[in-house]
Order: C-alpha cells, then sequence, then structure tokens
C-alpha cells in the first residue's frame, strides 16, 4: 500500500495543465469496440482505472498501439467474444468501475455483453439497473447470475424504442446510447445525462457516422445505421481536476494558473468557487486563482446558511462535493453540504475533523462546516485514502495544515490523478511518494 508523506503549509505558484477527463475517457475507450475500423484517441490521462481498461480492451484482442504520451490508437477488427466467459475477464471487469459500458457496445456489435458487478469507489450504493432496463427495452434478454454477481445481456436483433429513463444516469446513458447507435430504427431517450462527456461520446459517435440530435438536452434521438467507421477524437480536460486545484489554490493561499481548461464546458463549477468567495479569473481559456489571504462564503438572499448539493447536469457534478466541504473549513462563514448521490461519500470528515476542521456530520448525506477563516490551521495527522475524491480532499487539507501529514492508500488517488504527487511538486508542493 501507497503512501504520501506531506509537508504542509507552503504556498504553490505556477502553471498546472490539468489532465483529460477520466469519466469521458472511460466511456470513449468502451466505444471503440463499435467499429472494427482504427480509431485514435488523444489526451487520454495515465491513470489507473484508465490503463486497466485498456488493457482489458487489449485482452479482448483489440490493438492497441501507443502513438505518443497519452495518445493510442485501437482496432477492434478481430474482437475475442469468447474471452467474455474467462475468468481472467471476469476479474478483470470487475476491477473497475468504467467495465459496465463495455456491455453496451458488445450487445450492439455482436449481440452479447456480460461484465461481473463492477468494482470502484466504495461511496454507497451504485445501481446498475437503468442500463440494462435500457437493453430490455431495445430488445435485449438479460440476466443476472447471482452466485457469480455477473450480468448478462443478449440479442439477436436490437430494435428502437422510446425509453424514459428512471434516472439521468451518465454511465447509464452513455450504455444505451452505445447498444442503440446500431440498432434497428430510432431509439428516443428521455431523462437522458446531458454532462460534457455525454456530449462528448455523441460527438464522436456521429463522426464515426451514428446520428445522433439533441445533444447537450436530456432528450437524445438516435437513428440507428448498420455500422460505424474509424475517428480520431481528443478527450476534454477534466473538470474534476480543475475544481480541485481551485480548492487548492484557496486553501494554502497560492497563486495558480490552470491552463487550457475548457472553460465553456465547465458549466457551474467557477460559480459555485465564486461563491465561496475565491476570485477566478478567466484569461483566454486559462483559469488564474491568485493568493487570497482571506475568503468568505456567500450567503442566501435572506441571509440563511449556503447550501451546496449535487444534481444532474447542468447543476453541480457531485465529484468536487468532497473538494467544497475541504474548503469550507478555511473560509470565513458556514456551508451546509447535501450530497444527494451517494450515502458513503461524506464519512472522511471524521479525518478533517482529527485535523481541527469544524465540521457536523448531520446524516450520511448532509455535513455543515463552520469556517475557521485561517485563524486555527488545519493539523497534520496520519489518515487512508477511502476513495478517489476523498483522497484528494485529504491532498489538499494536508497541503494546507501545519506539519508532515500521512495518507495511506495512495493508489485510490492515483485512479483518477494523473502523477499528482509530482505535478504539484513542480509548483511549489512537497510530497513525497514512499
Amino acid at each position: 500500500m501507497g503512501t504520501f508523506k506531506i509537508t504542509g503549509g507552503r504556498k504553490l505558484r505556477g502553471d498546472f495543465q490539468p489532465q483529460g477527463a477520466k469519466n469521458e475517457a472511460l466511456q470513449i475507450l468502451c466505444a471503440v469496440l463499435l467499429t472494427k475500423e482504427k480509431v485514435i484517441i488523444n489526451n487520454i490521462p495515465n491513470i489507473v482505472d484508465v490503463n486497466k481498461l485498456i488493457d482489458l480492451l487489449s485482452a479482448l484482442n483489440v490493438k492497441v498501439e501507443k502513438l505518443k504520451a497519452n495518445s493510442y490508437s485501437f482496432e477492434a477488427k478481430e474482437v475475442d467474444i469468447e474471452f467474455m466467459h474467462s475468468p481472467e475477464y471476469l476479474k478483470r471487469g470487475g476491477g473497475l468501475r468504467g467495465s459496465i459500458m463495455l456491455v453496451g457496445p458488445l450487445l450492439g456489435r455482436f449481440g452479447k455483453g456480460y461484465i461481473p458487478k463492477p468494482g470502484g469507489d466504495k461511496i454507497g450504493r451504485r445501481r446498475v439497473d437503468t442500463h440494462f432496463i435500457g437493453f430490455e427495452k431495445l430488445g435485449a434478454t438479460f440476466s443476472f447470475e447471482a452466485e457469480n454477481h455477473i450480468y448478462r445481456a443478449h440479442a439477436k436483433k436490437l430494435t428502437g424504442t422510446y425509453m424514459l429513463l428512471d434516472e439521468a444516469s451518465v454511465t447509464g446513458t452513455a450504455n444505451i446510447l452505445m447498444a442503440a447507435v446500431l440498432a434497428e430504427g430510432k431509439t428516443t431517450i428521455y431523462n437522458a445525462a446531458c454532462e460534457p462527456y455525454i456530449q462528448q461520446l455523441c460527438r464522436m459517435l456521429n463522426s464515426m457516422g451514428a446520428k445522433i440530435t439533441g445533444i447537450g438536452s436530456n432528450l437524445l434521438t438516435i437513428e440507428g445505421v448498420e455500422e460505424l467507421h474509424g475517428c480520431e477524437h481528443s478527450v476534454l480536460p477534466d473538470m474534476i481536476e480543475i475544481g480541485s486545484i481551485i480548492g487548492l489554490a484557496a486553501m494554502t493561499g497560492s497563486e495558480i494558473t490552470i491552463k487550457n481548461v475548457g472553460f465553456e464546458h465547465l458549466g457551474i463549477i467557477p460559480e459555485i468557487f465564486r461563491r465561496m468567495g475565491i476570485i477566478i479569473i478567466k484569461k483566454d481559456d486559462d483559469i488564474i486563482v491568485p493568493s487570497q489571504k482571506n475568503y468568505e462564503i456567500d450567503t442566501f438572499i435572506d441571509g440563511s446558511i449556503m447550501t451546496v448539493a449535487d444534481a444532474p447536469w447542468p447543476g453541480f457534478t457531485p465529484d468536487l462535493l468532497s473538494i467544497i466541504l475541504v474548503v469550507a473549513t478555511q473560509a470565513k462563514g458556514s456551508m451546509l453540504v447535501h450530497q444527494k448521490m451517494f450515502e458513503s461519500r461524506l464519512f472522511f470528515v471524521d479525518k478533517l475533523i482529527d485535523m481541527g476542521a469544524q465540521i457536523i456530520l448531520c446524516d450520511p448525506h448532509r455535513a455543515t462546516v463552520i469556517g475557521l477563516n485561517r485563524q486555527y490551521p488545519l493539523r497534520a495527522i496520519e489518515m487512508t485514502s477511502p476513495d478517489i475524491r476523498a483522497g484528494v480532499s485529504l491532498l489538499i487539507a494536508a497541503l494546507s495544515a501545519e506539519g508532515v501529514s500521512t495518507i495511506h492508500n495512495i493508489e485510490q488517488i492515483d485512479r483518477g490523478y494523473e502523477n499528482i504527487d509530482k505535478r504539484l511538486n513542480d509548483i511549489g508542493a512537497e510530497i513525497v511518494r514512499c
């Protein structure tokens, strides 16, 4: 189990280049299975979860070639469908959350897709009903092997239909989209997720010959086509990493320029940080976060405590609520953080309380933060990272704290952030990987 030793209290300064978006990359990589022609993908983040998925594609006999740093070509000309029956496939597929999105393209192109219960963060229930209900509406037969936790979908032919999703699931929408593009006839998906990741997937599929309209809305229409061809696609900058660095700059009183952020795809994220009193300057496609002695949380018009809650896009992404919570600990004022989607994601706050933060965990979904206004810096402690986003939140807390903190289980952080220790050390942090 890897460990970070973090010397806190240092001000950072310089340019930070965000990695490619993890959540987009996992969808885009699965989409290469939809064509036998070569697909080139640029700006792929070099992180554990993405690399595991690339290895799994290679094991399915997809020809994978690394063209340069963060750029690959994929050719799914001779996919080994029988590999899905092997123990190795089940072991690898169960090791990461993104593997669930292999089912849609495999079902659409080859008529069957299997996956074991997906792994990933332990942040509460993450049901996959939406995926398989959608496949059934397209004409697939679904079965669940309870003793081995294996999901199976079969179809001789998929047929377009109307469906209203029971939740605006990002991975569910992506999976159903990838199955529907090769279905016969028209498919309409209402209450579809419309995150930038989904918009990017739609644009990539259209560049491959798909016919998708309604991109950016929650009503998608797909005219099925007989086959797709190759394309070249570039992954957006990771909005979660961008938000993490904004929070880091505020917590440590640092001046950081985040380069090439794809500002038009960030939605409400910059505004939420501004409402926390953090100065954000947009310059071309860069974000400059200047050094601030203090930052003050806004209130609602009637003076009541500000609440930040997650919501489907264009609402605030749940992946940044852990960051918001940490940043609020050193703000002036108070805030209620409401994590609606996952019931275990706020359980890392006990570590922040040990560091001296004033937080009341109201229930599994809500925490009230009383900002310390930098009057009482957080203190260094030894802790363990429970998941990707909480891990980076604890790293931010440690970088702002007095003394040397230790974070164990940093493999969780590596799952979502590319060489984060080296990249932060380059702008003045002191993080030692043990």
